[in-house]
C-alpha cells in the first residue's frame, strides 16, 4: 500500500491531503503508511484505497478484493470500464520549464500524468510498461528468436556496464518487439521469447530502481515474473524473483524480501536434480539478495548465515562467472560481505573485506563501482572523509552514471560534503556539481 500511495503521489501529483480526501483516511495515518511507520492490514482500509484511487476490477482482484462488476468472475460479460479516479488529474497539456509530461496508466489502471524521470528514456519505458497489449505496428523485419536474443543480451551488457541512459533509450522498442513476438511464436520458441521478455523487464526494473522510480519498477518486476512463469523455466523464475526482492527492499519490506529470496532459492535448488552453472548461480544470487534484506532488517545472524550458504554455492560453482547475468561467484560473495558489513554499521570489517577483493576478478563494471561506493560509505562511517572521497572518485572514473543516477549516492555525497572542511570541501563541491546535485 505504501508503494501504491507513493506511486499516486509521484506520478499523479497527489499530496497527502488529496490522498486522505480520496480514501477517507486521516492525513496523519497516510503519512505514517508512506513513511513505513504503519502498515495497512485492515480489509476495509484496502477497500477505501481501492475505491479512492478508482482501481479497476482486475487491479482490485490482484489485491484480493471483490470486483465491482461481479460478472467478471463468471465471464458472462466483459470487464467493466475502469471507474474514474477521484483524484484530480493534472493536465497533460501543461507546459513547465525543463519538465516534460507523459501520459500513462498507473498500477491501478487509472490514466494519470507524470514528469519525466531522472534518466533519459524513463518516460519511454513508462509508456512501454503501461501498454497492456502488443503494439499495433507491424513486426520488425528482424523479429526472430536470434535477433531478440541478441537485443536482450545487449541490454544486459549495457546495464552491467552502467550505461543506464543508453539502455533506457533502447528498452521501450525492445519491450514492444517482445510483446509482438509472444503473439507470433508457439511451442519452444514462445517459451524462449518469454525467457527473453522476463530478462528485458528485469533490466527495465533495475534501471528504474537505480533512479528511485519505484512505482514503475514494481510494475516492471511484476511483468518480469509473469513472463518467467509463462516460460516454465525454474531458473528464469528464480532470476526474476531477484528483481522482485529488490523492489521489496526499496519499499523497506525487508522481512518479506528475505523470505521470498530464501524460499525461491530452496525452490531452485529442489527443482534442479543436477545443478547446472545457471541454476547454481541463481541459487547463490538469491541467497545474497536474502542476506542483504536480512541485514537491512538488522537481522545479523540470518544475514551471516545466508552469506555462508552463498559462499558454499560459490565454491561449488568453482569460480567467478556471469551465468544468468548474476555475476555470481566467490568474489561476488565477498563484495556482499562488504555491503552487509556497512549496512550493519561495521565499517572496520567492511574495509577489511574490501581490501581482500581482487579487482581483476570483477568483470562487471556495475559491481566494481558498487564496491567503491560501499567503501566510501564505510570510510564515511569511520569518519575517514578523505578516503571516502578517494573511493567516490574511483567509482566516478569507473562508472559516472552510477553516481549521477542513484539518489542514495547523492545523499552520501551531500553528507560527506556537509562534514568536510578546507580543501576536501572544495573537492566535494566539485564532485557534487559533476554528478548534478546541489551539495
Amino acid at each position: 500500500m505504501a508503494g501504491l500511495l507513493r506511486f499516486a503521489q509521484q506520478y499523479g501529483g497527489a499530496s497527502q491531503t488529496r490522498l486522505a480526501a480520496a480514501t477517507g483516511i486521516a492525513q496523519g495515518r497516510i503519512s505514517e503508511v508512506l513513511n513505513g511507520r504503519k502498515r495497512v492490514t485492515a480489509f476495509e482500509v484496502f477497500e477505501r484505497i481501492a475505491d479512492g484511487l478508482g482501481m479497476p476490477d482486475q487491479a482490485r482482484m490482484l489485491l484480493g478484493l471483490a470486483p465491482l462488476n461481479l460478472a467478471i468472475l463468471t465471464g458472462d460479460s466483459a470487464p467493466a470500464t475502469a471507474p474514474t479516479a477521484r483524484l484530480p488529474l493534472p493536465s497533460v497539456e501543461e507546459k513547465e520549464d525543463r519538465v516534460k509530461r507523459r501520459q500513462f496508466i498507473s498500477l491501478a489502471g487509472a490514466g494519470i500524468a507524470a514528469s519525466a524521470g531522472s534518466l533519459a528514456g524513463v518516460d519511454r519505458i513508462a509508456a512501454a510498461l503501461t501498454r497492456y497489449s502488443a503494439p499495433t505496428t507491424a513486426p520488425a523485419p528482424d523479429l526472430t528468436v536470434e535477433a531478440l536474443t541478441k537485443a536482450v543480451r545487449a541490454a544486459k551488457i549495457g546495464y552491467q556496464a552502467c550505461h543506464y541512459g543508453a539502455v533506457a533509450q533502447r528498452l521501450p522498442a525492445l519491450l514492444d518487439r517482445l510483446a509482438v513476438a509472444t503473439a507470433a511464436f508457439t511451442g519452444d520458441d514462445l517459451r524462449t521469447v518469454y525467457v527473453l521478455q522476463a530478462e528485458a523487464y528485469h533490466v527495465a526494473s533495475s534501471v528504474l530502481l537505480k533512479s528511485e522510480e519505484r512505482g514503475l519498477a514494481w510494475l516492471a518486476a511484476d511483468r518480469s515474473m509473469q513472463a518467467a512463469e509463462r516460460s516454465e523455466n525454474p531458473t528464469t523464475i528464480g532470476a526474476s524473483t531477484r528483481i522482485v526482492t529488490h523492489a521489496l527492499m526499496k519499499d523497506r519490506h525487508y522481512s518479506p524480501a528475505t523470505e521470498l529470496a530464501t524460499r525461491m532459492a530452496e525452490r531452485v535448488d529442489h527443482d534442479t536434480a543436477q545443478p547446472s552453472p545457471d541454476s547454481l548461480s541463481v541459487y547463490g544470487a538469491l541467497l545474497l539478495r536474502g542476506a542483504v534484506a536480512a541485514a537491512k532488517n538488522e537481522d545479523r545472524a540470518q544475514a551471516l548465515t545466508l552469506l555462508d550458504e552463498a559462499e558454499e554455492a560459490g565454491r561449488r560453482l568453482g569460480g567467478d562467472h556471469n551465468y544468468q547475468w548474476t555475476a555470481f561467484g566467490p568474489t561476488n560473495v565477498l563484495l556482499h560481505r562488504v555491503n552487509i558489513a556497512v549496512t550493519l554499521g561495521d565499517a572496520g570489517s567492511a574495509i577489511d573485506y574490501a581490501r581482500r577483493v581482487r579487482l581483476d576478478n570483477i568483470d562487471v563494471t556495475e559491481r566494481k563501482a558498487t564496491l567503491f561506493i560501499d567503501a566510501a560509505r564505510a570510510y564515511a562511517q569511520w569518519n575517514k572523509l578523505d578516503r571516502a572521497y578517494e573511493a567516490l572518485m574511483t567509482a566516478e572514473q569507473l562508472a559516472p552514471e552510477e553516481l549521477r543516477t542513484r539518489p542514495a549516492v547523492h545523499q552520501l555525497i551531500t553528507d560527506i560534503h556537509a562534514r568536510s572542511t578546507g580543501h576536501l570541501r572544495t573537492n566535494m563541491t566539485e564532485l557534487a556539481e559533476r554528478v548534478r546535485i546541489a551539495a
